[in-house]
């Protein structure tokens, strides 16, 4: 099963395949970057986004945001939103667990 696994995050060239260096790359910022990076980089990402856009931009990515959760609570006849629930709570309880 190893092989497998190895088999598919190279290439024939038995180099690192995109997604593997991407995961890689991830990870090492991950560990060398505290949260406090992650939120300087989303604050000055966010400011970039409303300088080059308009109110109708966030009108409309909101009117979308909005359907798609409606669609989401509509057919939610098994459990998926409960499941997301547990999901992102397990997540943050990681997080936190990991900080201390």
């Amino acid at each position: 099963m190893a092989n497998k696994q190895n088999n598919r995050n190279r290439n024939n060239n038995e180099n690192m395949t995109v997604e593997e260096a991407g995961r890689k790359g991830g990870e090492a910022t991950s560990n060398n970057h505290g949260r406090g990076f992650y939120e300087e980089i989303g604050s000055k990402g966010g400011e970039a986004t409303s300088k080059n856009h308009d109110h109708e931009f966030y009108e409309e990515i909101g009117r979308k945001g909005g359907e798609a959760r409606a669609n989401q609570r509509a057919n939610n006849t098994n459990g998926n939103m409960t499941e997301a629930g547990r999901k992102g709570g397990e997540s943050r309880n990681r997080r936190s667990n990991d900080n201390n």
